[in-house]
């Protein structure tokens, strides 16, 4: 219950005991209007921006995922023992670098057995050649039988395809020599070892030795609605480069800066996108494999417009507007156009000219018409708590929205 006495308003409250606590309010600080918050008839503060001329990038955003250019799993081409494994585990391989060795020493003696094949074949087929030519002299001169010439023809080219037979073993054997070193096949970064010193290996190993992923470059694959397609394709087909930049999960650091290498040849149907890969330099290694990345892609620029930050705007329904300050410090109600909007700025293509001021804060409260204040910070900036310190300077509030 409250009683009046002398002017002043005694509010009980009753606390948990059931005693009594008075307070004495004074009746000027209750307020209801919300007008009420500024001296009657005063200017608005307002925080207010220069519409300012200037460059708006036109760029669309998707989220990406960092995939390897070449990803490969080292595997072992011949079977045996491995010997040696010549790699740390997650360090950077150069293409060529040796990765490990398999005992060499069964294929060793593979390629002697081989060599000695290839020498006695080679014997048989020069011993084999010079009794065709004496045949063929013998059957000219009918001293011997044609059909015993013919056999012996046949019989040298025996010896010949034995011959080659034996050169393609060596070969292979040399080849299987070859393979007992296992070499990267890609520059890269090498994972986990997959198997150990000492195992029997073979090609049919499902794991392999390990995998390396190429890191520089690396690409990012992504997904870019349908609408945003005929831009891309006519920057591609004009010769342009299309640059993509990388940021992190929280879209605010830049990871890598790269540009548009491909489009897939369709659009999904289920999502209606086209799915695109942008290449990166990636030296630094900040991205990496399997990662989740927030894409920009530059489409284009939008050279010497309007500007003015997004704050600015205001709605009515499907028409927007923005107040503008006049000479006499009132605001007039203006209708724009608006253009793109990107990072808090929104481009004006029609109803600002470059000077004008417009409310950017405060504007709650105003009508057409209206007188109003602006404020800016010591550093420049127009801020809204600016707004309630300027307009009692010679007040201490505790609030920046009441007036104490």
């Amino acid at each position: 219950m409250v009683f009046l006495l002398g002017g002043l308003a005694l509010g009980g409250l009753a606390l948990g005991g059931g005693g009594t606590f008075w307070a004495i309010v004074p009746p000027n600080t209750v307020r209801h209007d919300k007008q009420e918050r500024f001296t009657r008839g005063s200017p608005a503060p307002v925080v207010g921006a220069t519409v300012e001329r200037g460059d708006m990038p036109m760029t669309v955003e998707a989220l990406g995922t960092v995939t390897p250019l070449a990803t490969v799993t080292i595997r072992t081409q011949i079977s045996g023992q491995l010997m040696r494994v010549a790699f740390e585990e997650g360090q950077n391989v150069d293409q060529g670098n040796l990765l490990a060795e398999i005992d060499p020493r069964p294929y060793e003696v593979a390629l002697g057995q081989w060599q000695g094949q290839l020498l006695r074949d080679e014997a048989l087929l020069d011993n084999a050649r010079i009794d065709l030519a004496r045949y063929e002299r013998l059957a000219k001169q009918h001293a011997i039988a044609q059909q015993q010439a013919g056999n012996q023809r046949y019989l040298v080219a025996q010896y010949e395809g034995a011959l080659k037979s034996d050169k393609a073993q060596v070969e292979t054997a040399k080849l299987n020599l070859l393979y007992c070193r296992i070499t990267a096949p890609v520059t890269g970064r090498i994972g986990l070892r997959r198997v150990d010193q000492g195992n029997y290996i073979q090609p049919t190993d499902v794991n392999g030795i390990a995998v390396i992923t190429q890191m520089n470059p690396i690409s990012v694959i992504f997904m870019l609605p349908e609408d945003d397609l005929p831009a891309l394709v006519k920057r591609l087909h004009e010769g342009h480069k299309v640059k993509v930049s990388a940021f992190d999960s929280g879209n605010a650091i830049r990871l890598a800066a790269g540009g548009l290498e491909a489009l897939d040849n369709e659009i999904d149907i289920a999502t209606g996108t086209v799915k695109v890969r942008a290449v990166f330099g990636n030296g630094g290694q900040t991205l990496f494999p399997n990662q989740f990345v927030n894409i920009h892609v530059a489409l284009n620029t939008l050279r010497d417009v309007a500007i003015v930050p997004a704050s600015a705007i205001r709605r009515s329904g499907r028409d927007t507007f923005v107040y503008v300050v006049k000479p006499d410090d009132s605001v007039a109600v203006r209708p724009v156009q608006l253009g793109p909007t990107k990072a808090g700025r929104t481009v004006i293509e029609r109803g600002l000219a470059i000077g004008d001021t417009v409310v950017t804060e405060g504007a709650d409260e105003l009508h057409d018409g209206a007188k109003v204040t602006v404020l800016k910070s010591t550093a420049g900036l127009l801020t809204s708590s600016a707004i309630y310190r300027g307009v009692w300077p010679d007040r201490a509030c505790s609030s920046g929205y009441e007036r104490c």
